[in-house]
């Protein structure tokens, strides 16, 4: 892969990068916007399709009622305002996978406004960058182009598949944020489970728009959007390259033109597509087939019951009620189920906090290394639990700790399964550990008088023989505690 070149603080210093965002997120409904198809991925090409998604003469568009409350409980988790009445519109133009040679979309009554996402800033500070509007729209078809290079291939599955479309306002400043933005918009999206938000399945696109001013300039500069990023990582390389290159424009006395670019991530770099049209080029006129959408109160309250804890709020009481790190809590909740399981399970735990230590340090290092979800770990969190109150208890040592897991890990078993069939005990008797700890001290004289001899970091080596000598069964905490009184003594 080509390197990827990096905003430089040169021009970083010069100009002032403004970016806005427009995602794409497609509904999870099973079927489609304006008729009874299904929505489903993966499809034979053309299978799911009929007279409306066709475009056919004299088929008329039904809206999909769960579009609307999926469309509404995504925009109030955004923080926006749901307008009681919304008018569907025409957004015309020509396009292949286009049948109906316009798209039924919303323009200038959407059905949300104003809401907002808090991004971190370089400078270690929280900034809101505004939402400008949440619309409801249908998706176009697809354009197959491999196989042949005389002719391409229409597939219309897609065609008709619900989408809300989020619009930004042209406040972030970096990359970073931009990609902050995304990773923040997502983690939202899926909390409401209106979408499974994939990527690659193209339930979530985003364009993005950039231009450059010199700083200290108000008027906005020229505009580009880049299209055909399929990642958040491509997303931040793709306005990187722009913010490069459309200085070298400026720079070299020329305009930056406005049009629409495609990102190659193989060369890291944007090419120009078309020029750039504008909102009256689509034409757009209210859908004559449509009723205007109305979301009153009484509606609109019934499907924010329906909104979960969302994971900034759910965060910030997890670290205030099981005493979890900033990290931690982040960690645990970056999808619902996760967090659902921990809280289930941390309920019931003796230590919460230890039990998060536990995930974090034995369970989520191993299910990285065997590329598996927290949903496929052969440890469950209420076994991740069991583990923790073992160790809040003095039942096992660290060390049993890590050799139970290991097993669990080979075996593909939960961790009671494999706790009760070993059953470890730590040595927690004190008869039994001085006994042990007496043949330690008289086997390593040397070391013992180093010790006296105030080399104090000595006892690291006691205790690693004791361990070595209890076959890693006696109790750590008690061990130190003993060698130190024996050893001072």
């Amino acid at each position: 892969m080509a390197t990827l070149p990096e905003a430089k603080s040169s021009t970083l210093s010069k100009y002032e990068p403004v970016i806005g965002l427009e995602v794409h997120v497609q509904l999870l409904t099973r079927s489609k916007c304006f008729c009874a198809c299904s929505a489903a991925f993966g499809a034979p090409p053309n299978s799911n399709v009929c007279p409306v998604c066709l475009g056919l003469p004299g088929a008329l568009p039904v809206l999909n009622r769960q579009v609307v409350e999926y469309a509404v409980l995504a925009a109030s988790a955004l923080g926006c305002r749901i307008n009681e009445n919304s008018i569907f519109a025409r957004k015309n133009y020509f396009y292949p996978d286009l049948p109906k040679g316009y798209q039924i979309s919303q323009y200038d009554k959407p059905l949300a406004e104003f809401g907002c996402i808090e991004v971190d800033t370089a400078g270690g500070g929280r900034k809101k960058i505004g939402i400008t509007r949440v619309h409801i729209e249908e998706d176009a078809g697809k354009s197959l182009h491999e196989g042949s290079d005389e002719y391409s291939s229409i597939d219309l599955n897609r065609s008709g598949t619900p989408l809300i479309e989020i619009v930004s306002e042209p406040e972030i400043s970096s990359p970073d944020e931009a990609y902050d933005y995304l990773t923040k918009l997502k983690e939202i999206i899926l909390y409401t489970g209106v979408s499974d938000c994939n990527m690659e399945e193209g339930s979530l696109r985003c364009d993005a728009n950039v231009s450059i001013r010199p700083r200290g300039q108000k008027e906005l500069g020229t505009k580009a959007e880049v299209k055909n990023v399929n990642s958040f990582r491509f997303i931040r390389h793709a306005l990187e390259y722009e913010i490069e290159r459309q200085a070298e424009v400026l720079d070299s006395g020329e305009k930056v033109a406005q049009e629409t670019r495609l990102y190659n991530p193989g060369e890291g770099r944007t090419y120009s597509m078309r020029s750039k049209e504008r909102a009256h080029d689509y034409r757009y006129f209210p859908e004559p087939d449509l009723l205007p959408l109305v979301v009153d109160e009484k509606w609109c309250d019934q499907i924010r019951q329906r909104l979960p804890e969302l994971p900034e709020a759910r965060r910030q009481r997890m670290i205030a009620e099981y005493g979890l790190t900033e990290h931690d809590a982040y960690t645990l909740t970056l999808t619902r189920a996760k967090a659902d399981a921990f809280e289930s399970a941390a309920r019931a735990a003796k230590n919460p906090k230890r039990l998060a230590n536990i995930v974090q340090a034995e369970l989520i290092p191993r299910l990285r290394a065997k590329s598996l979800e927290l949903e496929q770990s052969p440890v469950s969190m209420q076994g991740a639990a069991l583990s923790a109150d073992l160790m809040e208890a003095g039942t096992i040592s660290s060390k049993m700790l890590k050799d139970l897991y290991d097993k669990c890990f080979v075996g593909g078993e939960d961790f009671p399964a494999v706790y009760e069939r070993e059953k470890p005990q730590q040595i927690s008797d004190t008869g039994e550990l001085e006994r042990i700890i007496d043949e330690v001290i008289r086997a390593n004289p040397k070391q013992v008088e180093q010790y006296r001899g105030g080399k104090k970091t000595v006892i690291g080596f006691f205790v690693g023989a004791v361990m070595k000598a209890s076959k890693g069964k006696a109790n750590p905490a008690l061990v130190n505690e003993l060698l130190a009184k024996k050893l001072d003594g």
